[in-house]
């Protein structure tokens, strides 16, 4: 790969959350933003989200499916110590390998809870990995997350993956992290639709969300313009609020 290459290449990544709990509406996802947030900061866009239920056949297409389109592929959930924690079994299954119990993994149970005799049958499940994978360290519990080819595989309790996450900080390719500057305006999106895409047509690699809200009995929006780009953010920005100002709009420097 050229150097240009690697400044313009753009990583992706997607998140499989697996569980019945998510799906039936008793546990909220909260990983979702928490995982954005981190591969923003690699340089790696979080392009795709799913969530399956703790069903072997949907996870396991789920996985292959998402392994191939995109860099990175991160699971969530369905990986503790009981009889419906599928998820190793399931992805081991997609990848045709065989799960065995990882000796590092043991270890580090037998660590945190003092003695190889308090590591149970049940809680040695949480020591199974799929045949030539990798461990991610966690703090927080001892059982450790998965690394297998492009498959990241990590705790569903938020605090645990976000342990996950801190131990794999830096050490994925990615490319230059997505900024944003943001402006807000008193006035409906509609009325300033044309000036939105003009705005963006006319930027080297600016793209404008808009989202808009009912506040204080007015209508508003706020724009947020993205790119890896810091001097064309602030040309799309000074070009939009320049644009705002002539139809005689106030525009609010970083939103309302």
């Amino acid at each position: 790969m050229n150097t240009h290459d690697s400044v313009d290449r753009i990583w992706t990544a997607a998140l499989l959350v697996i569980g019945d709990e998510i799906l039936s509406g008793r546990t909220q996802d909260r990983n979702i933003a928490q995982l954005g947030i981190w591969l923003n900061q690699q340089g790696i866009r979080l392009r795709e989200v799913r969530v399956v239920a703790d069903d072997a056949a949907q996870i396991g297409a789920a996985v292959n499916a998402l392994r191939a389109a995109h860099d990175y592929l991160f699971t969530t959930g369905g990986i503790g110590p009981t009889h419906d924690d599928i998820t190793v079994d399931a992805i081991a299954a997609a990848l045709g390998r065989d799960v065995v119990v990882h000796p590092r993994a043991r270890q580090m149970l037998e660590d945190f809870y003092g003695t190889p005799d308090a590591v149970t049958e049940t809680r040695l499940r949480m020591a199974r990995v799929p045949d030539g994978a990798e461990l991610i360290e966690n703090r927080v519990s001892g059982a450790p997350g998965i690394r297998i080819d492009n498959i990241f595989i990590m705790a569903g309790v938020p605090a645990i993956a976000g342990q996950m996450l801190e131990a794999l900080a830096g050490t994925l390719a990615g490319g230059a992290p997505l900024i944003s500057r943001t402006i807000g305006a008193w006035v409906a999106e509609s009325e300033v639709a044309e000036l939105l895409q003009w705005v963006e047509q006319t930027s080297r690699s600016s793209q404008i969300g808009s989202y808009p809200f009912f506040r204080e009995g007015r209508v508003g929006a706020n724009f947020v313009i993205r790119s890896v780009d810091p001097d064309d953010i602030e040309a799309s920005a000074s070009a939009l609020s320049a644009g705002l100002i002539a139809l005689g709009v106030d525009p609010k420097p970083d939103g309302i």
